[in-house]
């Protein structure tokens, strides 16, 4: 069995509840700025904004237990959320330190520490994955007519709340072992500072392909392995009162982001413009100048790496060798920012006032720098082996002539239609028809995909229908960057399966 996808849906899942930080970043920043010395303490209006924010940080755990077991349902229903919930509440309530004290008739005192740490973002995930696997397997039982009110997806919160009981259990005496074991591997990350930061940068592009650099972040920063590194620095002043923020240390797993964001990729993306080919280049450079210009403001990376991660794979290794040198760079000088949403311009002014941003201005320099390094770089390992990086391609029709030619699937195509209702009706013909598609999701920018028959999945026609990418982790998985198009071409896709009738 092929644990891939499945791990793939749990980062993809994982975006659902990191999607509320932002909300929290803006709220917290505003309030920094607002009062930058008394953190609330000098204005009402900044008190009010620090306060309403640090309550998402506060139930990131819970969210995560919610936005997990809903992101992995099959149909993305409220009651695969309901189970989440009531399977958090019913493991922490369980394992919480009153609760073993009671159990096993022993003093508080004498209760692992594990257990006062319960109410974590790992047991949210936990939570989330039981729940939606509960809710795949029993939201369509049937139950005898005296108990058919209880049937399908009713049921499904009832065999949580069962199923959790005998999780808590195993909690019971595993937890504490696990815990130590989590907390062990972040203090040996923290231990080794700097390069550690650097190690997981260069990992989390790396990573990129396969979708689990979601995985791999959640370790860094959140509550998985003791590091927490976006709440405790969006937390500000709060964090600083309870010891979990420290200066110049929290947010080291997120500084080094901004100039690979911010400026690299950016360069990177001038470098395929100026190399193209001369009857590429305007089309090259309207593409890539507006992705180059959605990774400078918002940090969003995609549309720039993916367009060149198949094309030059060598420049992609680079490309993560660079941002580890970032996140080495930024943590070993105290150059300090921190995001809630990516390391973008809008992140970087939201952060500059939180009492835990140390020098953050530093990293506009370190970013110019980076530049200049991933321009000349990028260009001269282009031009020296002609790499077939955006607008050196060689002309071709294959897909988009074979998409023209093709009956769309789904519902009937006609010129009043939304024309990212057509799109989608030809992305199922792309991937073989609405028959072929076994599971449908997104995540921010890529359309996940598990099929019947990798071999229907055309990679050329979804490329022409404006594809950055088609990524095939295994021989029935296919994941597809159409950008932020991605969530509503699934939204579609999904009911009209829904309408068909096909599981």
């Amino acid at each position: 069995m092929n644990p891939l996808p499945f791990l793939q849906k749990i980062g993809a899942s994982l975006m659902i509840p990191v999607a509320v930080l932002p909300a929290a970043a803006i709220l917290l920043g505003a309030g920094y700025w607002i009062d930058p010395t008394g953190w609330g303490a000098n204005n009402a209006l900044a008190a009010f904004l620090i306060q309403t924010g640090g309550v998402l940080l506060d139930n990131m755990p819970l969210l995560f237990a919610i936005g997990v077991a809903f992101g992995m349902s099959r149909d993305k229903h409220g009651s695969a959320a309901l189970a989440g919930l009531v399977g958090f509440l019913v493991v922490t309530r369980l394992c919480a330190p009153e609760t073993i004290a009671q159990i096993r008739s022993i003093p508080l005192e004498d209760v692992s520490p594990a257990f006062g740490k319960i109410n974590n973002q790992f047991i949210g995930i936990l939570s989330g994955v039981i729940s939606a696997g509960l809710y795949n397997r029993f939201s369509t039982v049937e139950l005898h007519k005296s108990l058919a009110f209880f049937s399908g997806r009713r049921l499904v919160p009832i065999l949580t709340s069962v199923a959790m009981i005998g999780v808590s259990a195993l909690l019971y005496y595993f937890w504490p072992i696990l815990y130590e074991g989590l907390v062990g591997f972040g203090k040996t990350i923290s231990g080794l500072g700097a390069p550690g930061a650097g190690a997981y940068g260069f990992f989390n592009r790396l990573l990129i392909p396969t979708g689990l650099h979601h995985a791999l972040n959640s370790v860094f920063w959140f509550d998985v392995a003791g590091i927490n590194d976006i709440p405790n620095f969006l937390g500000g002043a709060r964090s600083i009162s309870e010891g979990v923020g420290i200066v110049g240390v929290t947010g080291r797993y997120q500084a080094g982001f901004f100039p690979i964001m911010m400026f690299g990729l950016v360069g990177a993306a001038l470098a395929f413009v100026h190399t193209s080919r001369p009857e590429n280049r305007t089309r090259t450079a309207s593409i890539m100048l507006a992705a180059g210009f959605a990774t400078f403001l918002t940090g969003v990376t995609e549309p720039v790496e993916f367009a060149f991660l198949f094309l030059a794979p060598w420049l992609f290794l680079i490309h993560a060798l660079l941002t580890g040198i970032s996140l080495y760079l930024a943590a070993s000088m105290q150059w300090i920012a921190g995001f809630g949403f990516s390391a973008g311009l809008i992140d970087l002014i939201l952060s500059s006032r939180n009492p835990l941003a140390v020098r953050w201005y530093m990293l506009i320099p370190q970013g110019l720098v980076f530049l200049a390094v991933y321009y000349t770089l990028f260009r001269f390992l282009i031009l020296r082996f002609d790499l077939k990086t955006p607008g050196r391609e060689a002309p071709t029709n294959t897909g988009r002539d074979a998409v023209a030619a093709s009956a769309p699937a789904g519902p009937r195509q006609d010129g009043d239609a939304d024309p990212l209702e057509n799109l989608a009706r030809q992305v199922a013909q792309a991937c073989g028809g609405l028959e072929n598609l076994v599971s449908i999701d997104a995540c921010i920018t890529r359309l996940r995909l598990e099929v019947r028959d990798g071999a229907l999945v055309d990679d050329a026609a979804l490329k022409a229908l404006g594809a950055r990418g088609v990524i095939r982790p295994s021989a029935n998985t296919a994941q597809v960057v159409f950008g932020a198009r991605a969530e509503n071409i699934a939204d579609h896709l999904l009911r009209w399966k829904q309408v068909a009738g096909q599981p």
